[in-house]
């Protein structure tokens, strides 16, 4: 079991680079796309994102149960969750959810997984402060969920204008 963590910036790589790594894994693998389509800009960017898969992939959608959909795939090849961030948004914003209590179950799950799992996760927290509370309140969440899952993980890999550099 390998958990591969790759953080960055907004258009930084992260998806490309995690994508090489799940189809050098053995098997067949899953995409677990954590985004909804809201509006027509990220219908846009969900629809680029399938268009770089081929048929070798299963895809996946989890906006909120992603604990559920890694214990249901174990054992069928990498799972590539793509992105925590969105996931955190969504749980963030879905009435009766706690994005703590979410967040340990996810990184309970990690480390019994038999096959790899590979995490893209947004670096939000190296701008400036937000002027906002709720803007404030997801900066913190996202640092706090990346550094939990980075514990974690095996490998942690920042994506720097699509070049991998490896944090741990």
């Amino acid at each position: 079991m390998t958990v591969t963590l790759i953080t960055g910036g907004a258009r930084s790589g992260k998806s490309v680079l995690a994508e090489s790594r799940a189809l050098a894994a053995e098997g067949r693998p899953t995409y677990i796309a954590t985004a909804t389509a809201g509006d027509t800009e990220m219908a846009e960017r969900i629809a680029r994102h399938r268009a770089r898969r081929d048929d070798r992939w299963r895809d996946i959608e989890a906006p909120l149960d992603l604990v559920q959909v890694l214990d249901a795939t174990d054992g069928t090849g990498a799972r590539l969750v793509d992105c925590l961030t969105l996931w955190l948004t969504n749980l963030m914003f879905t009435p009766g959810r706690d994005w703590r209590a979410e967040a340990g179950a996810l990184c309970a799950a990690l480390p019994r997984q038999q096959s790899p799992v590979i995490l893209v996760t947004n670096e939000v927290g190296m701008g400036i402060v937000p002027d906002n509370a709720l803007a404030r309140e997801f900066r913190d969440a996202a640092g706090t969920l990346n550094q939990s899952v980075a514990a974690i993980a095996d490998d942690v890999i920042l994506a720097v204008s699509g070049l991998p550099l490896k944090v741990k």
